[in-house]
Order: structure tokens, then sequence, then C-alpha cells
């Protein structure tokens, strides 16, 4: 029996589709999006947190402000706190109780190395493991197979914003595999530019201008 021609056609779409998302310059471009070549090679505070990950993701942005007004929305991040600037319908999804805050939130202001904060009700907790104000901030999950850097680098537009994510796969089956690489990795680029563009959006919007003084 025959295959209908639209469903064929759409089948070969598909395959051409997945083929292209599976090639390694697709897979080079989502895991490495806004980021330079040696942003995406250098390394970052964290990276000895884990050692030979399975997956490594570098990706930028550029904010037109200093670090000092970028640190304020990094450090309140998280469920249940500033939320992920991303697609909150989507994260709780997963009930990660995320609710993205279009301000500064003092109350989560005050972050220290050693606290744990939660991600959603089942999630790993994440460890802060780096805290340097204006300059650098690692996660690590409490099962170790989790790492999530940001590093602030100063340049003459304001200021480079990095995130890495470090994630150890213990032997993952083939088809744990192929899930990873055709939906879980592309799928991490569609939320973490989203969070990283939020970030910008509110720094951006935040900064105050340069006071001129009289000459």
């Amino acid at each position: 029996m025959r295959m209908p021609v639209p469903v064929g056609a759409g089948l070969a779409l598909a395959g051409l589709a997945a083929s292209a998302a599976y090639s390694n310059a697709a897979r080079r471009w989502y895991l490495s999006w806004g980021a330079t070549a040696e942003e995406t090679t250098g390394r970052l505070p964290g990276d000895e947190l884990l050692p030979g990950p399975d997956l490594k993701s570098t990706r930028a942005v550029s904010v037109d402000a200093p670090p000092s007004a970028v640190w304020p929305w990094l450090v309140q991040m998280g469920s249940g706190r500033g939320g992920a600037y991303t697609y909150d319908w989507i994260e709780n999804l997963f009930g990660l109780d995320m609710h993205s805050a279009d301000q500064i939130l003092p109350q989560f202001q005050h972050l220290a190395v050693g606290e744990v904060l939660p991600l959603g009700p089942n999630g790993p907790g994440m460890r802060v493991e780096v805290c340097e104000p204006e300059r650098a901030l690692v996660f690590r999950s409490l099962d170790g197979t989790w790492v999530w850097a940001f590093q602030l680098r100063p340049d003459e537009a304001g200021t480079r914003l990095i995130s890495r994510n470090r994630i150890a796969t213990p032997h993952p089956s083939w088809a744990t595999r192929l899930v990873n690489r055709l939906v879980m990795e592309p799928g991490s680029l569609i939320m973490e530019r989203r969070m990283l563009l939020g970030i910008k959006e509110r720094a951006e919007r935040t900064q105050q201008p340069a006071t001129v003084l009289p000459a």
C-alpha cells in the first residue's frame, strides 16, 4: 500500500529537520549561541566543579549597562524568587514555581556561598558555589550532575553576560542520548536565549543615565 503523498512528504521533511538538528554544525550553533570562540573555549569560574561533562553549553549576550546593573537581576533568580526571565508558562508545566520579576527584589539581594536554592518541589536543590558580586555566580546541583555558571565581563558596550552549563549524564541509553540531542539541547537554547535577553532588557531598562556635570 502506497503512502499518501502529503504524508510521505511530511515524514521526509521531518526526517530532514531531524538530520539538520542532529548535525554538528547545528549543534555547535545552539550550544554556543551568542558566544565568541574565546568565550566558548575559555575557562569560566566553576569549570573545575564538573570536569569532563557529557554536555557543555556556553551562551552569551551583550548588555548596554555595567555589571552593577546586571548583577541584581542575576542574584535574585530562582524558583519562588525572581524567576528565570524566560517562558514562565513552560517552566511551570514542570511545577517549578517561576514568576519572572520585572523589578529588583531587595529580599533576594543577599546571596552567599553555601545557600541552597530550590528548583521546584521535586528538583535537586542548587547550591551556591561561587558568589563574587558583579563578577561571577555559580550553582551546582546537590546531586552533582549540573553546574551552571554566570560571568559578567565589562566591555566597551557595558557587560558581556556569559552563561555556561556543564551537565553529566551517567550511563545514558541510546534513546536518552537521542532525546537529549534532538529535543533537550535545542530546547535549552530556546529557554536560555529568552533568559539572557530577559536579563539584558531588564538591566538596560533600569540603568540610570549618566549624570552630566555642568561645565
